[in-house]
Formats: structure tokens, C-alpha cells, sequence
């Protein structure tokens, strides 16, 4: 079983919302870093946005106007919501962690999430 189980995506409508989210495991006390990247079809993955404790975020500066990410303290989850959708949002979103397993810190990825934006 995955330590970061990633939800949301699916098929939405441009001008739309779509929403993410990326829980980490309940067994997990000590979470760093949460961060959100994706891939788009025939492009490398990118960077989108991340968040640490205190809620200090950190957008790529071509979507802060349009990406929000938020934790959710109580369940372990970080989320990404992208509104005003647009056709080139369509790709696979990743969740990535810095997780304390163990008494060791290491980076973590979720499987992905695929958001597609069509009429």
C-alpha cells in the first residue's frame, strides 16, 4: 500500500474546476514538504506548487492566479484545486512528500492522477 494516496483528477469542462487531493498515510506523524507537479502529453514533468508547515506556498509564477494549494492538517492531505480551466491544463498530476518513515526523512511520490479538460 502507497504512503500517499492520490484522488481527484478526471474529466472536466474548460472554464471549470478541478480538484486534487493527496493524502498520506494516518500511520505517518511527521510530514514535510507537500508538493504538486504534472506532466503533460509530450512534455516533461513540471513543477506547479508547493506548501510547508505554516502554510507558506509556493505557486510557478505562470499559475498562482489560477492554482490553490492547501493542507488539510487533520487528514493528513494536501490539496490542489485549478480553476478557470484551460485544455492545456490536461496531463497527469503527481503528489510528491517529504515523509519522516522510520526516523529517516525521504521523498515519496504518489502514482498520479490523471485531469483531462475537454468540452
Amino acid at each position: 500500500q502507497a504512503l500517499l494516496a492520490v484522488s481527484g483528477g478526471g474529466l472536466a469542462q474548460p472554464g471549470g474546476s478541478l480538484r486534487l487531493s493527496c493524502q498520506a498515510s494516518v500511520n505517518i506523524f511527521v510530514i514535510g514538504i507537500m508538493a504538486w507537479y504534472r506532466q503533460a502529453p509530450g512534455k516533461e514533468r513540471e513543477f506547479v506548487a508547493n506548501i510547508k508547515s505554516g502554510n507558506i506556498v509556493n505557486y510557478t509564477d505562470s499559475e498562482k492566479g489560477r492554482f490553490i494549494i492547501s493542507r488539510e492538517y487533520d487528514k493528513h492531505a494536501v490539496n490542489l484545486r485549478i480553476n478557470s480551466l484551460k485544455p492545456e491544463d490536461t496531463a497527469v498530476y503527481y503528489c510528491c512528500a517529504g515523509l519522516l518513515v522510520s526516523g529517516s526523512w525521504s521523498s515519496y511520490w504518489g502514482q498520479g492522477t490523471r485531469g483531462t479538460v475537454a468540452s
